[in-house]
């Protein structure tokens, strides 16, 4: 029972993340975090 309520939990979790990235708005908030997190990792060198 607890499996089945998390599995609709986070359904519903997913469809409002995906209809928040819709919005033109958010996605250029997006874009910017995306180039700025790959701004970052680029003079950092790879773990390993």
């Amino acid at each position: 029972m607890a499996g089945m309520l998390r599995k609709l939990a986070m359904s519903g979790i997913a469809a409002k993340v995906i209809s928040e990235a819709r919005k033109p708005q958010n996605q250029a908030k997006i874009k910017k975090a995306i180039a700025d997190f790959q701004k970052s990792r680029q003079g950092k060198s790879p773990r390993r």
